[in-house]
């Protein structure tokens, strides 16, 4: 397990995290922030989400320059995403087919997390405070993204995405900007359906004031326990022997308000941000 700092960089005025990572190189990944794009406030400036009451004429234009900007080769897939463990597996050729370059995407699929082991298939997740996953093989070969509010990791998101797969000795995995352990209080019952789950989820608590019982969790950590859980898995077939080189997990979007858009802070008010990742050649 190791942690690298993810610096912000700037793409004609967008302005994103790229993973420090040891992925193989055709492992393509960015995380959009807040900086870029034109929408105005409170969702300012780059708004990626078409659900939170932002100008769809303003969000529609800020997927455009994302997508311009970093030369995608398709458009993002993107999520309709309820906080489950439903993974969207994009493993068929024609859904590059049928896919249209228009930022205006109908229906998208109500999944929390995207598969694929296609070239050129762009992935993508939106997320506000929850916790954006990257994962890929160590052959580079096969990719997914997953959104892991405590709500996807105690209902097994991650574990999910690992599953789709193939056998492979070590996975690479990048945590993105997600709300830090000292600003992200939940309830007492929170912590109690994580321990249920797994004990040693329990360092990942500490009580957030004298004589409550509300808990201050730390989701990078749940994240770090629940992978290496689940690769030591005996019931894990496809992962059972492997190991993961995990990193990033050091933001705070709540914080760190210049860079990220943060539910918590904001409210309805929040836009999104998007971990955008794809295999090439």
């Amino acid at each position: 397990m190791m942690t690298t700092r993810a610096s912000v960089m700037s793409v004609d005025d967008i302005h994103l995290l790229t993973p420090e990572w040891d992925a193989p190189p055709n492992v393509r990944a960015f995380n959009t922030t807040r900086l870029g794009g034109v929408s105005k406030a409170p969702y300012d400036g780059l708004n990626l989400g078409l659900h939170v009451n932002d100008n769809p004429v303003a969000v529609k234009e800020n997927r455009a320059r994302m997508r311009d900007a970093m030369a995608l080769p398709m458009e993002p897939k993107w999520l309709n995403q309820v906080h489950g463990c439903d993974v969207l597996s994009l493993s068929e050729s024609p859904f590059k087919e049928t896919s249209d370059a228009s930022p205006m995407q109908a229906e998208p699929v109500e999944a929390d997390a995207a598969f694929t082991d296609q070239k050129d298939t762009v992935l993508c997740v939106l997320t506000a405070d929850c916790l954006p996953v990257l994962i890929t093989n160590q052959e580079g070969t096969e990719l997914a993204v997953a959104h892991a509010g405590w709500k996807g990791l105690l209902n097994g998101v991650i574990e999910a995405s690992l599953d789709k797969f193939s056998a492979t000795s070590h996975f690479h995995v990048w945590l993105g900007p997600a709300i830090g352990s000292e600003k992200f209080e939940v309830g007492p019952e929170v912590k109690e359906a994580f321990v249920s789950k797994n004990a040693a989820h329990a360092s990942a608590f500490t009580a957030s004031r004298a004589g409550d019982e509300k808990q201050f969790a730390n989701i990078y950590t749940l994240a770090r326990q629940t992978i290496n859980r689940a690769l030591s898995s005996a019931t894990a077939t496809a992962t059972a022997t492997a190991t993961a080189t995990v990193s990033g997990g050091d933001r705070c979007t709540f914080s760190e308000s210049k860079y990220f858009h943060s539910y918590r802070r904001d409210g309805a008010a929040s836009g999104r941000m998007a971990l955008v990742a794809w295999l090439t050649s």
